[in-house]
């Protein structure tokens, strides 16, 4: 058995004055802005968990801000809203639901809140009825309360207390809401598509075509090389909705996730279309194929002319620049040039 050696309550006492004046009465400033640095990075990663926890724990510090302090700082209080508008209006672009990812930041969440825990309950272990005088007792309080359980051995006697035992009991239930929901989502979904499709049968992805995106391009271009033979198979990043017709070989998940790529069989693949939105996601289409499979050949979109020179520094096999054809077409027809097919076919698709 492991034992912990007790820590006189005095070596804290430093510690005692910031955390009364933070902790109790809500969440630790320190413990939000860590977690905040520690999601910042998941959000780099579009992770749908850490903007969820992003999301939260702003709300949190907002909160305690407004309610809990005579004087709030003007400064964190603008910038608590202007996050909170800026995750609210992005909220499509954190979709990625990677069962490793999420595990990890669950995890994280879940150690976080326990050292929060354990912390407020041995600093302010004489508030406490019997007093918290070591780190077995502030363990077990924190596990118990966090659960929910509440065995009533030890209780708050002193507002100092009550407060805190309040936030431990809703940071808890947030993160261990959070947690499950994150971790048991992508299960949850490829089940429910597998139950809702259970007419379609495996395909055997030898030498086809992977084409990423959900637009009507990509729908198209899908559509056109099944009418010609070619097996295609398509990865869109939701569901079919009512009223679209699905591909035949349909991947619902995030096309930059190598987890996917491969399941859609990119290792076998003879080419890769990233036709989606978003040109930074089509470069990480890219990437992630030619990272798995460097014999493939990769074709990305490109929506916004400007990004014409950072696409072109992926390497792809070539790319799709259909805003570049566009305005070719109307200056010729504007200005009653004759309509070069060669010199458009060779704007429209440039080699990388």
């Amino acid at each position: 058995m492991i034992s912990v050696l007790p820590v006189p309550a005095s070596d804290l006492s430093g510690l005692s004055v910031g955390f009364k004046a933070l902790a109790i009465r809500g969440v630790s400033q320190e413990l939000v802005g860590g977690l905040l640095t520690l999601l910042s990075i998941g959000l780099l990663w579009r992770s749908r968990l850490a903007w969820v926890l992003t999301l939260l724990m702003t709300a949190a510090s907002l909160v305690m801000q407004l309610l809990l302090h005579s004087d709030p700082n003007t400064a964190l209080v603008a910038y608590s809203v202007l996050l909170l508008i800026s995750l609210l209006l992005t909220r499509q672009s954190f979709h990625r639901a990677s069962l490793t990812i999420g595990t990890l930041f669950a995890l994280v969440g879940i150690l976080l809140t326990m050292g929060y825990g354990v912390l407020g309950s041995y600093v302010l272990g004489k508030g406490f009825s019997p007093a918290i005088g070591n780190f077995d007792a502030a363990l077990y309080f924190t596990v118990v309360t966090m659960s929910t359980v509440g065995y009533g051995d030890i209780t708050p006697h002193t507002d100092d207390a009550r407060l805190f035992t309040m936030s431990l009991i809703v940071l808890g239930l947030v993160v261990f809401a959070t947690s499950l929901t994150t971790i048991a989502g992508p299960v949850i979904n490829r089940r429910m598509m597998s139950l809702l499709q259970p007419r379609k049968k495996h395909m055997k992805r030898t030498g086809h075509i992977i084409v990423a995106g959900q637009n009507a391009l990509a729908r198209n271009v899908v559509k056109s090389l099944e009418k010609r033979g070619t097996q295609v198979t398509a990865i869109w990043a939701t569901a079919p909705q009512a009223g679209i017709e699905p591909p035949d070989d349909l991947i619902v998940g995030d096309a930059t996730n190598s987890e996917v790529l491969e399941s859609a069989g990119v290792s076998q693949a003879r080419a890769v279309l990233a036709l989606q939105d978003s040109d930074s996601d089509n470069a990480f289409v890219s990437l992630a194929a030619k990272d798995i499979n460097p014999d493939v050949r990769t074709l990305l979109a490109v929506n916004d002319a400007h990004n014409m020179d950072r696409m072109r520094r992926v390497k792809p096999d070539a790319v799709l620049a259909l805003p570049v054809i566009g305005a070719e077409l109307v200056a010729m027809a504007l200005s009653g040039e004759e309509i070069k097919t060669d010199h458009l076919l060779d704007q429209l698709l440039r080699l990388g």
